[in-house]
């Protein structure tokens, strides 16, 4: 038998073992959700849900998901709106699953009662950015035992996993060179006394957020958790605004009620208001990174050099260009 790089568990089998392993009803059934970075599966135990994720092969250490496990713990035991995690009849976090390829990581969380919504009203925006300042409030100054998000991380290492897939000399790869060096100038000159530092979500976008009538809104997917610049998510998150709302004037009202709804809990510095275009397009940089990296058994079925020259010339130049930057 030839070895494998990536494997799918069967639903079915996986099903029997998470009610098991959870003390579910007799009637659990277990579907795929979707593969990826990590493969979700969706666990029904007569009215309850769950999701349970399969965490891809040395993609998270056991330490690094127990860390992740913490964040959850601690924003849930204050009440932040999160898919959480689950004990098994073990009092344990982590199942280990020996894979074809090796031995992967399982977890059982929380469903995040609602839906996903691409586009949704000014008001639900102020209302994430009052549970994001919410949970910055909880996480500023904590230290992580995982990845600390530094210049050299998000744009020189994601540049080098780039270089793989887009060739030297095209107009698209000569812009990425010139903007690298530019933000790692700008970098420098970040006055970081007056950044917040702490844990970091790294993803808070439409498609890791549930919105329900009556649950509100859930945060989920903490799996790029780490340390950095608090700041990094108001970024992200208002990139994400931007790429979503083609119509400037929405996009412009649902940004400024989101950061209203972020500064009705907590302040904002000058400095951290002045860079958010700057970490907005770093982020671009990491995950066009983190899509070259995992192009074995995630990417791969979008990722070339056409989608890559899209990518950059719709939404890396377009939001470098709409703030002025350069």
């Amino acid at each position: 038998m030839l070895p494998v790089i990536n494997s799918t568990f069967s639903p079915d089998h996986l099903g029997l073992f998470v009610k098991q392993q959870y003390n579910l009803g007799p009637d659990t059934v277990c579907t795929l959700l979707k593969t990826g970075i990590n493969d979700s599966f969706l666990i029904k135990d007569g009215a309850g849900k769950y999701v349970y994720r399969i965490y891809s092969l040395n993609w998270r250490t056991k330490p690094e998901i127990m860390e992740e496990i913490r964040l959850l713990n601690l924003l849930h035991t204050n009440h932040i709106p999160v898919s959480y995690p689950l004990q098994d009849i073990h009092g344990e976090y982590i199942e280990e699953l020996k894979a074809p390829e090796g031995m992967r990581f399982g977890v059982l969380f929380t469903f995040a009662k609602g839906e996903k919504l691409l586009n949704f009203a000014a008001a639900l925006h102020h209302q994430t950015g009052g549970i994001m300042a919410k949970m910055h409030q909880l996480t500023n100054g904590i230290k992580l035992g995982r990845v600390s998000y530094s210049p050299a991380v998000i744009l020189k290492d994601s540049f080098e996993q780039l270089k793989k897939f887009l060739p030297g000399g095209t107009p698209e790869m000569d812009f990425m060179v010139s903007t690298q060096k530019y933000l790692v100038d700008e970098f420098d000159k970040f006055d970081v006394g007056h950044l917040r530092k702490g844990a970091v979500h790294m993803d808070i976008w439409f498609d890791n957020i549930s919105i329900d009538k009556e649950a509100g809104i859930t945060l989920f997917d903490f799996d790029f958790c780490g340390n950095g610049w608090l700041c990094y998510d108001v970024a992200y998150y208002i990139l994400q605004l931007n790429s979503t709302e083609k119509d400037d004037a929405e996009c412009k009202l649902k940004t400024e009620a989101f950061l209203n709804g972020y500064e009705s809990v907590a302040e904002l510095t000058a400095e951290e208001k002045r860079i958010i275009p700057h970490l907005g397009v770093a982020l671009y940089f990491f995950y066009l990174g983190i899509q070259c990296q995992r192009f074995d058994n995630w990417s791969n079925t979008f990722l070339n050099e056409t989608y890559l020259k899209r990518f950059i010339n719709l939404l890396v130049k377009r939001y470098f260009e709409k703030n002025g930057l350069g």
